[in-house]
């Protein structure tokens, strides 16, 4: 039997199975000219064996370490659990740049429970860097304790990401008042990586107008204990349709949040 609702004991578990997902990933990266690729939206917006398969290895690691626990996932959807802790996964984060033979891609696991976000994993094989919090402990790169960037919107890079599920007008007006306002911005393939390298102190802040709750809860969770703000994502059966993310460090979220007026303009 499992814990109620006690996210440092599973972490270790977590991070072991984010390692072993991330060595498997990268197997298939080196060999991703033999993927099977298939189309899922739109074009630009795919899905290969090396997704589904990587997802497969963290679902079922997870299962038999923690079979009370629920599991949400990009490929295989929601199983429900009696826990109250729910496992978010997304086995490769940035699958474009990922078959596209880029860097920018990460293996994500997060977990929540009704506090929010509660343990955030988030492994960049390539890059070689594995990002690790859990509620109360702290936020760390290979180890190494994290914190958010000091100062304002200015202060740094801001991270964006947008897609096929908003207005593009809408966001060419959130990006003019981005500049406007003096930040720069810039975008890179993992959503979930460019909010790990908020708790970094690598960028001040990343917005998207709508996210899944596997592409930033891990990310969530590493910021809060960075030190930095998050917008709430929704809970229950909410958590499977995609919402709008705002996480940035605390000198910086509250005009980012009033720029991206995300959820306040019907034109999101």
């Amino acid at each position: 039997m499992t814990k109620a609702l006690s996210p440092d004991d599973r972490l270790s578990v977590a991070v072991e199975v984010a390692q072993r997902a991330g060595a498997l990933a990268l197997d298939y990266f080196k060999k991703r000219d033999a993927l099977v690729i298939e189309q899922k939206r739109h074009v630009t917006d795919l899905v290969s064996e090396a997704d589904r398969n990587v997802e497969t290895l963290i679902r079922d690691a997870l299962k038999a370490a923690f079979p009370e626990d629920a599991q949400l996932g990009e490929e295989h959807g929601l199983s429900q659990g009696t826990s109250g802790l729910t496992w978010v996964i997304d086995p490769i984060d940035g699958t474009a740049p990922y078959l596209n033979g880029l860097p920018g891609w990460c293996v994500s696991i997060g977990a929540c429970d009704d506090q929010g976000p509660a343990i955030g994993i988030i492994y960049a094989p390539v890059l070689d860097e594995l990002y690790v919090s859990s509620r109360g402990q702290g936020a760390f790169l290979n180890g190494v304790s994290l914190s958010v960037l000091p100062g304002d919107l200015r202060s740094g890079l801001l991270g964006v990401g947008a897609n096929d599920r908003v207005k593009s007008a809408q966001v060419g007006q959130m990006l003019a008042e981005l500049m406007e306002a003096g930040a720069a911005w810039v975008r890179y393939g993992s959503g979930a990586l460019m909010l790990a390298w908020v708790a970094a102190g690598r960028l001040v802040g990343y917005a998207e107008p709508r996210m899944n709750a596997w592409d930033c809860m891990a990310g969530y969770a590493l910021i809060k204990e960075a030190g930095g703000c998050v917008m709430p994502f929704p809970s229950g059966e909410a958590m499977a349709l995609p919402a709008p993310v705002l996480g940035a460090s605390a000198g910086a979220f509250d005009e980012l949040d009033r720029i991206c007026a995300f959820g306040k303009s019907a034109d999101w």
